[in-house]
């Protein structure tokens, strides 16, 4: 017998409609749900493990999504006709998703959790990441797993000025903004986006929008959660508490904490001292307190330590660094560091530093983007590299992680826009970071930046980017906005809000929220903040190098286009790829063609100027139409009793027939011509017959009376 589904209905302003199913599929998970918009369906499932396992103090959470290629009809690409690793796209969206559900799991919860959320069926006008969060948020929410409240996330586009929820592919191509918002009811939690120069005010138009919609998805989960019958939340395992411990670690550390912050030292300098002052602590106890409570302290000490700080910042607008909360850290720059690349640029920013290097290429260097909701290439891409020594760690290498992914995508989308769309080169740009103390992918940006335009691309503008915080109170009303925040400062704070843009507006955002209920009075003053940062910065990049070098370096690859006529493909490809090789060998540049419409589009690219312009000769030649009546000059390439055959291009070659070679009557073609002889000749039209060149040399000559 098939079950009864309970089932809850969003609908959009538009007209489209959300669909939340429960109670059909994958009932031995904690909690499942299908979510369907038009004909893409998302099957959410939540397990959480009922005891966590001995000795883990956090939340050792999953999220995973995964994208089915059955759900489009389509074959894994590959080998393997079977789906592997996640995606670089299904990673950003799983990151997405943690980010907003993870501050909403209690401190003390510890007990394996699984969210997982796969796309079974794909609609070719839906966008199925928009719709993730609400999935995972649906399965958690008809759970006994403790979760604060039903969170969801939406995109949020502009279309000719009007703001759109959920579009389509179609739209979003046309948008200038392309926002994903996080929030619960309350609170915004998270944005992540990319806009083309839009401005502060604008952006907290779209967040409020966006939240406008998220607040309606939530109340569409109570309502399920009200059908299927709320559980009763599982019990967790009691915080331990001693406030004799903690009173006793406050009394002797606080202090010191305080004054050490005040002091503005360096991060080696500050670890030392906190760690000396954590050591003093636990000398306050003895051996059989340590062994009871040593977890206690340890936790007691971080809390006074977290708590001194941040008071420090709130009272006398002082940080660890010495700064007061709008001052940016020394900047240097220098463009062209290594000599063997297409472009390179250091950039140091206190104790954060990135190196980046540009590389530039044709279109077969594209990267190929294969998945079930798209099929694509990217001709600007830039990779993010995070090596345990730019913090001082050693620890085992396990290929990319998704961090670098994620903050290689947030950079890559900040410098992509400004990059003109009519640059003939595929341009990879590569991060090399090799000191983090805060905000690396912002480094990433100021140094991709300088390594563009130090390879020579056209940026239409440089772009800087810019990590804000937040410490607040709520007891007293008290927050600091901080500008260029340093890595303790994202650990302690309520915000890590970074923002990259032009002179003229924002290219992209990324904004996680720590705290709820945070207001739009202090996200604007944390936009506003963040502008004057990033202008002081941009001021930086630009001091090191002031505009784009005019043209590419010698070493690197000179690019042309070319276009010719479809039918000349073939000729230019040669049977079995035999011409097109022999003259990429010959003039060493690298020869693609694709076929566009009724036009061959090419590409010639070379380190060599004359070595290209030898190339683009040899396709001229066989891609060659001759112009009735237009005269050439020609080489007799062999001789027939019926006339003599002509090469007017390389390649080229058509018949003067026996009777256009002279006016007068000839017995034999040789009585005028040898093999080898230079001759004027004209060409007179397609022979309609044969369909070959009818070339004359008499048309050339007067005529006897």
């Amino acid at each position: 017998m098939i079950p009864t589904a309970i089932t809850q209905t969003i609908q959009l302003e538009d007209g489209r409609e959300i669909i939340i199913e429960t109670g059909k599929l994958a009932k031995q998970a904690d909690g499942s749900v299908v979510v369907r918009m038009g004909d893409t369906m998302l099957l959410a499932t939540v397990v959480s493990a009922k005891e966590a396992n001995a000795g883990i103090d956090f939340l050792p959470l999953t999220v995973d999504y995964r994208e089915k290629f059955a759900s489009a009809g389509k074959y894994p690409g590959g080998f393997f006709k079977r789906e592997a690793r996640p995606s670089d796209a299904e990673i950003l969206t799983m990151r997405l998703v943690d980010r907003v559900l993870r501050p909403l799991f209690p401190k003390n919860y510890h007990a394996e959790t699984q969210v997982m959320i796969q796309l079974m069926s794909h609609d070719p006008k839906v966008m199925p990441d928009a719709l993730v969060g609400l999935a995972a948020s649906a399965a958690l929410a008809i759970t006994d797993i403790p979760f604060e409240c039903p969170i969801s996330e939406v995109r949020v586009a502009r279309v000719n000025g009007e703001l759109l929820i959920n579009p389509t592919f179609e739209q979003l191509e046309q948008s200038d903004i392309d926002m994903m918002v996080g929030a619960s009811y309350d609170s915004v939690m998270m944005v992540e986006g990319e806009m083309h120069e839009i401005s502060e005010k604008e952006m907290v138009e779209a967040i409020r929008f966006a939240h406008d919609a998220i607040k309606l998805q939530c109340k569409a989960q109570e309502e399920l959660v009200a059908k299927v019958g709320k559980k009763t939340t599982r019990e967790i395992p009691q915080v331990e508490e001693n406030l004799d411990i903690y009173n006793k670690v406050k009394e002797f550390a606080y202090d010191k904490v305080y004054q050490v912050a005040k002091q503005g030292s360096s991060k080696a300098e500050r670890s030392e001292k906190f760690a000396e002052i954590k050591n003093q602590t636990k000398e306050l106890f003895s051996e059989e307190e340590l062994e009871q409570h040593g977890g206690l302290i340890s936790t007691y000490y971080s809390k006074v330590n977290k708590a001194a700080v941040r008071d420090l910042t709130l009272n006398e607008q002082l940080r660890l660094d010495g700064r007061k909360t709008t001052d940016i850290r020394p900047i240097w720059c220098e463009v062209n560091y290594l000599p063997s690349t297409h472009g390179s640029a250091v950039f140091t920013r206190g104790e954060t530093q990135a190196l980046a290097t540009v590389t530039l290429g044709s279109s077969r260097d594209a990267n190929q983007l294969d998945s079930p909701t798209f099929e694509g290439e990217e001709r600007f891409y830039l990779h993010y590299n995070f090596p345990p020594f730019c913090t001082g760690e050693a620890r085992p290498l396990r290929g990319t992680s998704r961090r670098e992914v994620g903050h290689g995508n947030l950079a890559q989308r900040a410098l992509k826009n400004m990059v003109p769309a009519d640059c003939p080169y595929t341009v990879r740009v590569v991060s090399e970071v090799l000191e983090s103390n805060g905000s690396s992918s912002m480094a990433t940006v100021c140094a991709g930046t300088m390594a563009l335009m130090d390879a020579g691309i056209q940026m239409k503008k440089p772009v800087s980017g810019i990590a804000m915080g937040l410490i607040s109170d709520d007891s007293t009303g008290k927050y600091a906005v901080l500008s260029d925040i340093l890595g303790d400062e994202d650990h302690l704070g309520d915000m890590d809000f970074k923002v990259t843009g032009t002179a003229d507006g924002i290219t992209a955002c990324q904004m996680d929220i720590k705290v709820k209920g945070l207001s739009y009075e202090i996200l604007e003053k944390a936009l506003g903040q963040a502008r004057d940062g990033r202008l002081h910065i941009l001021g930086e990049l630009t001091s090191a190098i002031s505009a784009p070098n005019p043209t590419v370096k010698p070493h690197a690859p000179k690019m042309v286009k070319m276009v010719i006529a479809k039918d000349f493909i073939g000729a230019v490809i040669g049977p079995g790829g035999k011409i097109i090789q022999e003259m990429q060998a010959a003039t060493d540049t690298v020869i693609t063609i694709e076929e566009v419409g009724n036009e061959g589009h090419i590409e010639i690219s070379g380190v060599n100027q004359e070595k290209i312009d030898a190339a683009i000769q040899r396709i001229k030649d066989i891609t060659f139409i001759p112009e009735v009546g237009a005269t050439y000059s020609a080489k007799v390439k062999s001789i027939k009793p019926f006339g003599a055959f002509v090469e007017i291009k390389k390649g080229v070659e058509g018949l003067v027939h026996i009777s256009e070679v002279a006016w007068e009557r000839l017995e034999t073609v040789e009585s005028v011509l040898s093999e080898g002889q230079s001759v004027e000749v004209k060409y007179i039209g397609e022979d309609p017959k044969t369909k070959k060149m009818r070339l004359s040399m008499k048309a050339l000559l007067p005529k006897p009376e």
